[in-house]
Parts: C-alpha cells; sequence; structure tokens
C-alpha cells in the first residue's frame, strides 16, 4: 500500500472480489461518497458517552425520547 493510499482504497475492491462482486471505478466512488456521509456521524455516534444515562421506562416508539 502507497503512503497516500486510504486503507480501504486496497481491502474494498479486494474484499468485493473476493465475495465475486466486480466492481468499477463508478462503484467504488459510490462506496466511497457513502462513507465519508455516513462514517463522521457514526464515529460521534460511538464516542458518545451514555454511561450516566438512565434508560427511558416503558418508552413510546411512535414519540421522540423525553
Amino acid at each position: 500500500m502507497t503512503e497516500s493510499a486510504a486503507p480501504g482504497d486496497e481491502f474494498i475492491p479486494a474484499g468485493l472480489a473476493a465475495l465475486g462482486i466486480e466492481a468499477d471505478e463508478t462503484d467504488l466512488a459510490v462506496i466511497a461518497a457513502v462513507h465519508s456521509l455516513i462514517w463522521p456521524p457514526l464515529v460521534e455516534l460511538l464516542a458518545l458517552d451514555t454511561d450516566r444515562m438512565e434508560p427511558e421506562c416503558c418508552p413510546d416508539l411512535s414519540k421522540a425520547p423525553e
């Protein structure tokens, strides 16, 4: 892997090929775009400290959490 290549630039195409999925440059560009949209909020969510939060008792799933 070159220093300028992102880690996914090599393992994503290899993983798809191992599954028998052919991906061209357009497919890989779409994967990269979706990753850039989804990954930052996901990292923020994973970093959220929920240790001191109490679970909501009997939540009404048709409404926003209280």
